[in-house]
């Protein structure tokens, strides 16, 4: 059962062995109007979590039986509670621990004797964007969109329900969708999950993340799309669509039965409808469309 969140305020899950460490942060952050929640060691704090769903937990590094490395690693392996941001706890000299708190997907870490003030700003900042991601999140998966965003170092960072469901059912779609390395990718650009399904990088959402859209190979809906919404014929739609997928006009006649130079003319006229002058412009275009 989610924690009741009528009254606005935050709920914070501390996660210490120590009671005296406990108690402190407790009052700090009570005196700061949170709710706090207590779990003395990792598997009750990821027990915690589970029912509560909380808006941030505060993660002790080191302590017995489950620590805060693998009590974090378990919540960001579990989907329901994935996204609730964590901060680590850790001594001042314990440069290693800092390192691991990220690498499991810690968000930042404060160092021990914790700095009350410092630490009620770094949980409003944390707490507040993961509001804004699970909002943004929740719309993407009412619309029923296809989206996916990668880091490009073998992880997918996020998905909605429909494109988890179309990658849960086409391993090789899913492998090549974390295969898909940084270096290509650049919006507009396209890749090839598997024999029905692709992929176009449609945004860039910072330095390490970025959004793909995945789309069936053929998919008529996406030419009516852009027949309607461009004032496009519905071949010349069929040209921009494998265009915007990043292929070149020889792959794109190969596709369409037509010759180099048909292709040609109807990406001449395309340009001009859509008052460009090249390639790049016309695809930005399409991408545009087809992810609106």
């Amino acid at each position: 059962m989610a924690t009741d969140r009528t009254d606005g305020r935050l709920v914070i899950l501390v996660v210490d062995d120590s009671p005296e460490e406990a108690s402190f942060l407790v009052a700090t952050l009570e005196a700061s109007g949170m709710s706090v929640l207590v779990a003395t060691d990792g598997a009750r704090a990821i027990a915690i979590a589970e029912r509560t769903t909380p808006d941030l937990i505060l993660m002790d590094a080191v302590m017995p039986g489950v620590d805060g490395f693998a009590a974090t690693l378990g919540m960001k392996a579990n989907d329901r509670i994935a996204d609730i941001p964590v901060i680590f706890m850790t001594g001042l000299s314990e440069t290693e621990h800092i390192v691991r708190a990220f690498a499991v997907g810690g968000v930042d870490y404060v160092t021990k004797p914790i700095k009350p003030e410092e630490l009620v700003a770094r949980i409003g900042v944390h707490s507040q964007n993961a509001k804004v991601s699970r909002s943004t999140r929740m719309a993407l998966d009412t619309t029923g969109r296809h989206l996916f965003a990668t880091n490009g170092t073998g992880e997918i960072l996020w998905a909605t329900l429909q494109a988890r469901e179309l990658l849960a059912k086409d391993g090789t779609a899913h492998e090549r969708a974390l295969a898909i390395s940084r270096d290509r990718l650049r919006v507009g650009a396209t890749f090839t999950l598997s024999d029905e399904l692709s992929a176009a990088v449609i945004g860039r959402l910072g330095q390490k993340e970025f959004l793909l859209r995945i789309a069936r190979e053929g998919a008529k809906e996406e030419v009516e799309t852009l027949q309607a919404q461009l004032g496009v014929s519905a071949r010349e739609a069929e040209v921009l669509l494998w265009l915007a997928r990043g292929k070149a006009n020889r792959d794109i006649a190969d596709i369409l039965k037509l010759s180099p130079r048909t292709v040609n003319k109807h990406l001449e006229v395309v340009f001009r409808k859509l008052g460009v002058e090249n390639r790049a412009a016309a695809t930005a275009i399409a991408v545009r469309h087809l992810s609106g």
